[in-house]
């Protein structure tokens, strides 16, 4: 019986132990930059850059190839004394405005930015119809 017990424990320590090495590649392992701010905007910025091929993670938790290529592109920007702004234009510019988690108001983008007003509006406007409505209603006294 003993064998049989040594290999479901192995069965659950394996994935376990695997589950563990691909959070590990996830982790960035370049040092740091020696100033805190330029570290604070590398930061920043690798959580604000969508990762191209898994399209639903930032940057710095992907660990595409590509990902990687990108951390470094921004870093390298970084060190050489680009602001923020010049980061995200490049990065615009080569692979458009998706590459941002949050876009920039544009013209072609204002229902993006404006929908969510609009929408709030229209459902304060029927809350307030409603609540009107029903407060006209005549009271029936005989139902209690």
């Amino acid at each position: 019986m003993k064998p049989a017990a040594n290999g479901i424990a192995t069965l659950w320590v394996v994935p376990a132990l695997l589950a563990l090495a691909a959070t590990a590649v996830a982790i960035d392992p370049s040092d740091e930059l020696e100033d805190p701010q330029q570290q604070a905007l590398y930061e920043d910025l690798t959580d604000e850059v969508r990762c191209l091929v898994c399209q639903n993670q930032t940057i710095a938790d992907s660990t595409a190839p590509l990902a990687a290529d990108l951390r470094r592109e921004i870093r390298r920007m970084i060190e050489e004394g680009k602001s923020e702004d010049e980061i995200k234009d490049f990065l615009v510019e080569r692979y458009g405005g998706f590459v941002l988690y949050t876009p920039r108001f544009q013209s072609w983008n204002i229902a993006l930015w404006l929908a969510p007003a609009a929408l709030l509006a229209v459902g304060l406007f029927a809350v307030s119809r409603f609540a009107r409505n029903r407060a006209d209603l005549p009271i029936d006294e005989d139902a209690e």
